[in-house]
C-alpha cells in the first residue's frame, strides 16, 4: 500500500493554520483558546502583529466570537455561548423538524436506558465506584464511559431541542404571516 503524502493530509497541530490568511489564523487561535488571553499572546500564535490581532478581535467581539475583558492588560475569551447558538441555528436550519424531534426521541430513550440502569437521574447523582463494585457485568472504566456518554447525551438532546423549538416556532411565524 503506497504511503500518503504528507502535503495530502492535515498540517501538523503546531502549524494548523500556516497558508491561511490573518483572519482565520486569529479565529483559529480563538477556537484553541481556553482562558482570558491577551492580543500580544494571540497575536504570537497567530503570528500576525499585536495591532492587526486587536483589530480583528475587537471585530470578533462585535459579532460576539469573543467575549472582550477590560483590565490591565485587555484580554479575550472566546464565547462558548456564541458556538452553541451557532450549532443550534445549524441543526435548525439543516434538519427537519421532524427529523429533530425523532433525534429527541432516541436521546431521551437512551437516558432514560441509562436512568433505570444506574437508578439515578444523572450522571452527576452515580457514584461510579460504588456502581461499579456493585456490578457483576461492569467495571470501573464502562461506568465512566456510560456516565460520560450519558451526560453527553444529555447535552445533545437539549441542543436538538433547542433546534427544534426555533425551526417549530420559525415554520409557525412563516404560517401566520
Amino acid at each position: 500500500m503506497p504511503k500518503p503524502d504528507a502535503a495530502d493530509g492535515p498540517p501538523p497541530f503546531e502549524d494548523a493554520f500556516t497558508g491561511d490568511d490573518v483572519e482565520q489564523r486569529i479565529y483559529g487561535t480563538i477556537l484553541q483558546t481556553r482562558e482570558p488571553t491577551t492580543a500580544s499572546s494571540i497575536a504570537d500564535a497567530a503570528e500576525c502583529d499585536p495591532k492587526t490581532a486587536r483589530k480583528y478581535l475587537d471585530w470578533f467581539e462585535q459579532l460576539g466570537v469573543v467575549t472582550r475583558h477590560d483590565g490591565h492588560p485587555t484580554t479575550y475569551e472566546r464565547n462558548d455561548a456564541y458556538f452553541e447558538w451557532r450549532r443550534i441555528n445549524q441543526l435548525a436550519t439543516k434538519q427537519s423538524a421532524a427529523e429533530l424531534q425523532d433525534r429527541v426521541r432516541d436521546l431521551t430513550t437512551r437516558i432514560r436506558e441509562y436512568e433505570d440502569a444506574y437508578d439515578a437521574a444523572s450522571p452527576a447523582a452515580v457514584d461510579a465506584v460504588a456502581a461499579a463494585e456493585g456490578s457483576d457485568e461492569r467495571t470501573i472504566d464502562d461506568v465512566y464511559s456510560d456516565l460520560a456518554d450519558w451526560a453527553t447525551a444529555r447535552e445533545e438532546r437539549d441542543r436538538y431541542e433547542r433546534a427544534r423549538q426555533q425551526r417549530t416556532g420559525g415554520e409557525r411565524e412563516q404560517a401566520s404571516g
